[in-house]
């Protein structure tokens, strides 16, 4: 094998470091990020380029539907996905959030079975929060995590066992700027993926669990075999058995749903399940079909998960992970508590039991909750209706859903001036404070992350684009967007400090809601306001 200063030849890291960054970013792990590199990122471009010939089919009105390709995979009921790995056995309760300090020591201290260290949709990926959340994880899993801020101590817990640990990386959709290969910047799929894995996987699997990881925004099967054959190499280069890794994959895009079984079946052996996305998924729906005016949702707040399409993709799910023995996990209770109204907080408290009671019902095997105040409400229910480790055992055999069905948009609801305001609102506040470099937002006692915001600039773009009618009779236009979101973003503009980002915010929100232009992501319409590339550092 060539020597590590060999490999390292063509790398170049282009965002600053110090003492602390320098002992993620080593000779050794960037040499590992540079195999990574060159030996996947040719194929994850061509994934990419697939995804664009899709998307060109939806537009011409082709609706996607179960493979015929693959049909031989859904109807062998003999394989199986890997059986439970050490603490993941029981995921009744997931926290997730982003990798800054004070959230590792507070997820990990929570009372949950299972953290997911979001480098993804809750972090705004400035080169400082990407690489400083693998400092706080190298820390936390070698428990020196703790630390002072001001007069307040934050130290793990030792009461206890903490929760397992499960990093979730980037999409394939997303490079990252400050780390290049050749001149190329890498993946931040790999980039995430690999200096975790590099550093961690030995000492997680001595202190009993392993590397795992949650893997978001697939489209296809095919990206979960680029996923395998990535682990497998991962696990080749530093003398780990192969199966080891653990994947859990988010169901978060509408063209993944239909190929559920054939993304366990290519991680077969290192499938830890599926999740429910659902705030991903619904934006999907939009995104996918925006062309599609048989595809147009009403007001977000209407489009609930007991809606025929959000139900169907929930069971099918359900039923999938369980005929091939790996976990179903539920989505994101996103609610904050409310602290200066009883009554308030009291009746969004219950509105969190009563979705996980339906999710536990339904089968799910575990559930996300953003805040650690939301978990034991979510454990209560678990508890008490969940008294096994999982629920493998629920079959869900009498399940027979149809592509019809996970595309059967019939729901109630309209297109009102309030919620076009709110979509604005929760957009214009996410992306505000993303460009602060902060990648999780509470509004109005929700947490909002890249999916909310993706879905309310999506719904505004497909109103204009099919002329929807409000129901106080407001035909939705380019200029009637356009006034409304000059008026919100004067609105939260004058009442937030001096020196916000909601004008600079609202420049890059006009051209995604009049229906016409329309970014893949906003993380990577946004992406270079929070790059600062400079000139290489020495490794």
């Amino acid at each position: 094998m060539a020597s590590i200063d060999t490999i390292n030849q063509g790398v170049a890291i282009l965002g600053p470091l110090n003492d602390q960054t320098r002992k993620i970013l080593t000779k050794e792990a960037t040499a590992f990020l540079a195999l990574l590199h060159r030996s996947f990122n040719a194929r994850r471009k061509e994934l990419l380029q697939r995804r664009d010939i899709r998307q060109a089919e939806l537009d011409k009105g082709v609706l996607p539907d179960f493979l015929p390709e693959t049909k031989h995979i859904r109807e062998n009921v003999a394989w199986r996905g890997a059986p439970p790995a050490p603490g993941l056995v029981d995921r009744r309760t997931e926290i997730t959030g982003p990798t800054d300090r004070k959230m590792v020591v507070n997820a990990l201290n929570s009372n949950v079975w299972t953290y997911m260290a979001d480098f993804e949709d809750s972090s705004a990926p400035t080169w400082d929060n990407m690489v400083n959340g693998q400092v706080n994880l190298y820390d936390a899993i070698r428990k020196q995590v703790d630390f002072k801020q001001g007069e307040k101590e934050y130290k793990l817990r030792t009461d206890r066992k903490l929760p397992t640990l499960i990093a979730r990386s980037r999409g394939w959709h997303m490079v990252e700027k400050h780390f290049t290969v050749d001149g190329e910047a890498i993946s931040a799929s790999l980039f995430d993926f690999g200096l975790y894995f590099f550093h961690n996987a030995h000492e997680l699997v001595r202190t009993g669990t392993g590397p795992y990881f949650y893997l978001p925004k697939m489209e296809s099967h095919l990206e979960a075999r680029l996923w395998n054959d990535v682990f497998n190499l991962a696990q080749d280069y530093i003398a780990m058995p192969r199966g080891t890794i653990r994947g859990t994959v988010l169901i978060e895009t509408i063209v993944a749903a239909f190929e559920m079984e054939e993304i366990i079946y290519e991680l077969r052996d290192h499938s830890s399940g599926l999740n429910c996305g659902r705030w991903d998924y619904i934006f999907s729906v939009i995104k996918k079909f925006r062309q599609n005016p048989n595809f147009v949702l009403p007001d977000r707040s209407a489009v609930t998960m007991t809606v025929p399409f959000m139900d169907a993709y929930v069971q099918l799910l359900i039923q999938t992970c369980h005929k091939r023995g790996v976990h179903a996990m539920g989505g994101m209770a996103a609610q904050i508590p409310i602290k200066d109204d009883k009554e308030a907080n009291d009746k969004a408290m219950a509105g969190v039991y009563a979705d996980k009671l339906r999710e536990v019902r339904a089968g799910h095997d575990g559930t996300w909750v953003a805040h650690p105040a939301l978990a034991p409400i979510a454990n209560e229910v678990f508890n008490k209706h969940m008294p096994t480790p999982n629920q493998l055992f629920v079959r869900r055999e009498e399940v027979h859903i149809t592509a019809n069905d996970l595309l059967n948009m019939n729901m109630p609801g309209t297109v009102t001036e309030d919620g076009i305001r709110k979509n604005l609102n929760i957009g214009l506040g996410y992306m505000e404070g993303w460009l602060k470099g902060i990648g999780c937002v509470p509004i109005n006692y929700l947490m909002e992350d890249a999916a909310t915001a993706e879905v309310s600039r999506s719904q505004l773009w497909q109103w204009c684009k099919h002329g929807k009618v409000t129901a106080e009779g407001k035909k939705v236009d380019k200029a009637y967007a356009q006034r409304l979101l000059k008026e919100q973003a004067d609105e939260l503009s004058s009442k937030a400090p001096k020196g916000n980002k909601y004008h600079l915010a609202a420049q890059y929100f006009a051209g995604q809601v009049t229906g016409e232009d329309y970014a893949d992501f906003l993380t990577t319409l946004l992406y270079n306001e929070i790059t600062s590339v400079g000139p290489a550092a020495k490794l």
